[in-house]
């Protein structure tokens, strides 16, 4: 149906200047409902994009929390590292300086040792003297058995050796004798005995002291003991 022109430029006319035809219009053409719904739809994505907003901040507060966190461990396990390569260090310079002490005192101990049987066969060499042996004349005997053909392999014997009138003395010295020390004499005297080929005339222990037991033990392999003191068992 052809619709005037003038009629046309009347409602074109009416829809540009009049708010309240324009309306109706949209009412009549069901605009009205299109334009309720988009409103609806732009305030819901407005409190959607608030809330995913809101969401998101609340995260960038969690990962700065989460990167704080991150930093102080970052920082706290710097400086534990740090302590641990000082302890290392020190540590290190520690087991240097110890070495060096093990290796002075084990120096000083093969000095102190030899001093000490001097010492004590000084304090006893009255009673030596009454058995024949005089005391410039005891020598340390020193032996390596480094294929084991005599004792252990590599073992070391070491022990006073008295030479006189073809007569030969075996002679051990210690601060304190105790059983142990008795029974490794003995096997040391054999093993001296085959290295020198020679049967030993006489034991002699000297000791400032000596354990009860040790003594009884001495008696029965044929050891003659030089005490100052019998230590009596509990």
């Amino acid at each position: 149906m052809a619709i005037d022109v003038e009629l046309k430029k009347k409602i074109l006319s009416l829809v540009r200047e009049n708010e309240e035809f324009r309306y109706a219009l949209a009412g009549l053409l069901g605009l009205d409902t299109i334009l309720f719904e988009l409103k609806k739809l732009r305030e819901d994505f407005l409190v959607f994009v608030k809330e995913q907003e809101k969401k998101w901040e609340e995260a960038f507060k969690r990962f700065e929390a989460i990167e704080k966190t991150l930093i102080e461990h970052t920082k706290i396990l710097e400086e534990h590292t740090k302590i641990l390569q000082e302890h290392s260090k020190r540590l290190e310079e520690l087991s240097r300086a110890v070495a060096q002490i093990h290796v002075t005192l084990g120096r000083l101990g093969g000095r102190w040792g030899r001093n000490m049987e001097k010492m004590v066969l000084e304090i006893f060499k009255k009673v030596l003297e009454e058995r024949g042996i005089e005391l410039g004349k005891v020598e340390r005997f020193e032996y390596v058995d480094w294929d084991g053909r005599f004792y252990k392999r590599g073992a070391r014997i070491e022990i006073d050796v008295y030479v006189h009138d073809e007569k030969l003395y075996l002679i051990e010295v210690k601060s304190h004798a105790d059983y142990d020390d008795v029974e490794y004499f003995h096997d040391v005297a054999q093993v001296v005995e085959k290295i020198l080929n020679k049967k030993a005339d006489k034991l002699i222990l000297v000791a400032t002291s000596i354990d009860e037991n040790a003594f009884k033990r001495a008696g029965e392999l044929g050891i003659d003991v030089i005490y100052g003191a019998i230590i009596p068992l509990d």
